[in-house]
């Protein structure tokens, strides 16, 4: 290794060596720790949607001054994935590429400038294979296979579920309401872009530093993908500006990172720029969906049939979650008898969907919430005194057997009526000024892990010693959300300590107990939990200390401004470093571990697993919209919004989560979209993200951000820690049909998809005109050939949590005529 590939620490002894480092112009000293300077890795994507990978020149590129390196597929052994019914990723694509951005080689070079030159020398030739544009292209040909292990053609997963004869509880129904409905797919947009550094320590293990929310599952992934032991991996999750879900799974460049850092034993850098983000996108599945619901003449539900047809993208990701949560939480919301739903998660050659901020079910929410309005309308009543009629009831237990602990939504829905002046003003005001009011609840944590097991869902480790200094080790994910802050405070609050006092180790799998990650709200109910356990047996081994002490009994020692005392006995106090003393005298060195696992799920059916959680948060929130019927141009001028989140641990943080939330709905609701178009054939007839950068991918800047009025409803819940619930992502679900129904109660035209802009509205409002219905949306949902479903009964039919039948999954006998597929590529 050359000087010019070194750089030098100071180290001690010094002594002085003749001349300076040609890097760092330094001068050298013989005891200096050398380190091997920093190499860049920039990734070859594909220009191309789908196609068989013939060949990779990587020649010329090798050649290229400045490269270090060139890697393809062939360097990597195995496939990886988040789930593991999802094992469908490679590091660099070996044998084909499904969208364009598919990455097909990596090069390693002194700077990135050199490593985007060699990507131009790296000559690839493909063989076209047919392109599946959206689901319903994909259920139309399914020839064009994506991936061997679909269940047919390029279906990923059908589900079918019935709690209940529905079909009954509609025919015997007051109404029956069929609808519609199409949210488009969008993306996370965090901030900050995705980054990776790996590194090869001198014992040979492997560091990998990432801008990751799920340190644990990439550790998981690499040691897979590169067949290396996971005790020979460090991953350290380094606080990132924003995550939202884009970075819950394992990427490709994190594990391209930490191959080339082991080949070339120095520390390898990858920074994806803002294109490669969209192209990495895992973001919100665009979703079709058809609802049948029946009402009886009160309004009262009956019962529900749910449709969802889903565009997954062209890998697995979370898809197999996203398609339940496209359904199962329906019932949580509002009382509901009988409930049944189909779902269907499609492979196209696009960029993979996957988990964005409300995973799978802002998409049923924003149908279910404007179909409510629609029945309100029909009814000629108020669609607030509607919702408030068949809320959910505390402690219940749905159809479909989602335990309900304490719920607020009644409290929540009162609160905002209250405030916007709803009796007073709704369908009162002047044409194009209207308010529309929604409702929803989300998951606190999911109740199982992605890798089912016995094991905790989070640990905490707590260090503390004469110096009076506690050291919390947790390995949650600071992702901007502020779950430091949660750990430290829940931490101090126990022991009486000023948080200054704590310092927080998190991320880190070498140093932190495992948990999950920072994904579905999970990680202040599960590490706040795991944390007070530990926190708890820490103030219990210093309390027995300090009670021998005292000669009392250890129920009379309280803790508070940083001192240790007996209650009633003001002479009988210890700072808190002095009560550390006595406890290590006591017990010797100082430590307590606490950890956290979820309630066993009351639904024994398969697929009971995904929707149970240990508490649910509900928001209702009312958005005012102003609507020139000349332009169809929208504006916001307010939100009103109150969340019940069980109890506010940091009401700063809390409100920003809130209010973070409306903002990033009105983005979705007016302006976000994942689009694509097609490339004129001469061009390759490619399809192609039609705005990946944040130039022509538009989303709300301060200047369109309203006044937001936020309540925060505590309705304490008995599995939260201190009673707390989530406030990261539930907000963000009623703010889109809020907006939709009140553009209905401004202009009385009604756009059944999203992002709902001018063009749409002037749309419905000629269509109103001409004597039409006034509606901009889909008109019709595809006829799909759904598995038989599992028949659970509800609770309140005799039901225990089982499915009455086992229906045959027919995949064993189309695997012949999946063979036939396989021979066939669609041009």
């Amino acid at each position: 290794m050359s000087n010019t590939d070194t750089f030098s620490i100071i180290g001690k002894p010094r002594r002085r060596v003749d001349g300076a480092d040609k890097v760092t112009g330094r001068t050298c000293f013989a005891d200096d720790i050398i380190l091997p300077r920093m190499l860049h890795c920039k990734l070859l994507r594909s220009h191309v949607p789908h196609a068989r990978i013939r060949s990779v020149d990587v020649s010329r590129a090798e050649r290229h001054p400045g490269v270090n390196l060139v890697l393809t597929g062939r360097d990597f052994p195995n496939e990886y994935g988040i789930l593991p019914v999802s094992q469908d990723e490679q590091p660099l694509c070996r044998d084909k590429v499904r969208f364009v951005g598919d990455p097909v080689a990596a090069v390693v070079a002194r700077d990135e400038f050199a490593a985007e030159e060699a990507l131009d020398l790296i000559k690839v030739e493909y063989e076209p294979l047919g392109t599946i544009s959206d689901p319903v292209d994909a259920l139309n040909n399914p020839a064009a296979r994506l991936h061997d292990y679909s269940e047919e053609g390029n279906i990923h997963k059908r589900l079918s579920y019935e709690f209940g004869d529905v079909e009954e509880s509609l025919a015997d129904s007051a109404h029956v309401f069929e609808d519609v409905f199409f949210f488009e797919g969008n993306t996370h947009l965090p901030l900050e872009q995705h980054a990776a550094v790996g590194m090869q320590e001198a014992d040979g293990r492997i560091t990998l530093w990432s801008s990751t929310q799920c340190p644990h599952y990439v550790h998981r992934a690499v040691a897979k993908a590169l067949d290396i032991p996971m005790a020979h991996i460090r991953v350290i999750a380094s606080p990132n500006g924003g995550g939202f879900g884009g970075k819950t799974d394992p990427f490709n460049h994190e594990i391209v990172v930490v191959k080339a850092a082991q080949m070339l034993g120095r520390p390898v850098k990858c920074c994806l720029n803002r294109e490669e983000v969209f192209y990495c996108h895992r973001g919100r599945h665009p979703v079709l969906m058809k609802f049948r619901t029946g009402v009886d003449e009160n309004g009262a539900l009956t019962g529900m049939h749910l449709q969802t047809l889903l565009d997954g993208g062209a890998y697995g990701s979370y898809g197999v979650a996203s398609t339940f949560y496209t359904a199962v939480l329906q019932p949580v919301t509002y009382h509901l008898p009988r409930y049944a739903f189909d779902a269907c998660r499609m492979f196209t050659n696009k960029p993979p969907c996957g988990p964005k901020r409300g995973h799978g079910t802002v998409q049923p929410r924003f149908g279910q919430e404007v179909q409510l309005d629609k029945i309100a309308a029909k009814l000629d009543m108020d669609p607030a005194v509607l919702r408030l009629n068949i809320v959910e009831k505390p402690g219940a237990l749905t159809a479909n057997y989602l335990k309900i602990g304490s719920i607020g939504l009644a409290q929540c829905i009162n609160t905002v009526t209250e405030r916007c002046g709803w009796k007073d003003r709704y369908g009162k005001l002047p044409e194009g000024k209207g308010m529309g009011l929604a409702c929803s609840s989300y998951l606190t944590g999911a109740g199982n892990s992605i890798y089912w097991n016995a094991m905790p869902h989070s640990g905490v480790q707590l260090k503390l010693d004469r110096s009076g200094k506690v050291t919390v080790f947790c390995g949650a994910t600071e992702i901007g959300q502020g779950s430091d802050d949660v750990l430290v405070a829940t931490i101090a609050e126990i022991l009486g300590i000023d948080p200054l006092d704590i310092r927080c180790v998190t991320g880190d799998t070498d140093l932190t107990p495992v948990d999950l990650g920072s994904y579905s709200s999970r990680v202040t109910l599960m590490m706040g939990n795991a944390a007070i356990q530990a926190a708890e047996r820490a103030r219990g081994m210093i309390a027995q200390a300090v009670a021998e002490k005292f000669a009392t009994d250890t129920g009379s020692i309280a803790f508070s401004n940083g001192r240790v005392f007996e209650i009633g006995q003001p002479e009988h106090v210890l700072s808190f470093r002095k009560a550390l003393v006595c406890a290590e005298e006591m017990h010797g060195s100082l430590g307590t571990t606490g950890s956290y696992t979820p309630p066993d799920p009351p639904g024994k059916y398969k697929g009971g697993g995904v929707g149970p959680s240990p508490a649910y948060s509900y928001t209702a929130a009312v958005v005012e919209v102003d609507v020139d019927t000349e332009t169809g141009w929208l504006t916001v001028p307010r939100v009103y919004i109150a969340h019940d989140l069980g109890r506010a641990m940091n009401p700063v943080l809390a409100r920003g989560q809130v209010e973070g939330s409306v903002y990033m709905g009105l983005g979705e609701a007016l302006m976000e979209e994942s689009a694509f178009r097609r490339l004129p054939a001469r061009l390759s007839n490619a399809l192609v993200h039609r705005e990946p950068s944040m130039l022509e991918y538009k989303s709300p800047t301060s200047c369109d951000m309203p006044e937001v009025i936020t309540d925060m409803i505590e309705h304490p819940d008995d599995n939260g820690p201190f009673g707390a619930k989530e406030a990261g992502q539930g907000p963000l679900l009623p703010v889109m049909p809020a907006l939709a129904n009140a553009v209905y109660d401004a202009v009385g035209v009604r756009i059944d998809e999203v992002p709902i802009t001018a063009e749409k509205i002037l749309q419905a409002l000629d269509d109103k005109a001409r004597g039409g219905a006034g509606r901009v949306g889909p008109d019709s949902f595809p006829d799909i050939e759904w598995p038989e479903p599992f028949r659970v009964p509800p609770p309140w039919e005799g039901g225990d949590g089982n499915a009455v039948n086992k229906p045959a999954r027919k995949r064993a006998a189309k695997m012949h005529e999946m063979d036939k597929f396989k021979k066939v590529d669609a041009s």
